[in-house]
């Protein structure tokens, strides 16, 4: 059972990752004005970032004996050219990843597997990190 409940969390937080891929190359190609300088390398970035999350979180699954989804969380990415739009849907996708890895980290307690858990909480901090940014960027 628990690997069953762990494996549909992790598949979860793939998806959401799969959608961070999607929003961040879309919105590192929209950015404008003078933000674009600071804003488009580092949604280039993200988007970087959240494949090798999402690689390391379909490997886990496989590793569990599961399936790892291939669509995106269905939450929609918004379409705009106002920075500060983009910033505020970033925030709101790296809180709803953050929350997500913060459950599995949860089940992964029960789990008897060092190098799952080592490889998701790094995961998990880095989203922590990814939402401090962002805030500090809002402000």
């Amino acid at each position: 059972m628990l690997h069953a409940t762990l494996i549909a969390k992790l598949n979860e937080a793939l998806g959401w990752e799969l959608r961070a891929i999607n929003m961040y190359a879309h919105y590192a190609a929209n950015v404008r004005g003078i933000h674009r300088l600071q804003l488009g390398p580092m949604f280039d970035s993200e988007a970087t970032e959240s494949l090798a999350h999402a690689n390391i979180v379909r490997q886990s699954i496989v590793k569990l004996q599961g399936i790892p989804v291939t669509e995106r969380a269905p939450h929609p990415i918004i379409h705009t050219t106002e920075y500060s739009e983009m910033l505020q849907f970033s925030l709101e996708t790296e809180t709803q990843a953050a929350a997500v890895y913060g459950d599995v980290m949860i089940q992964l307690e029960e789990a008897d597997d060092q190098d799952l858990k080592d490889a998701i909480e790094q995961i998990y901090l880095a989203e922590l990190r990814s939402v401090e940014e962002l805030r500090l960027l809002m402000e």
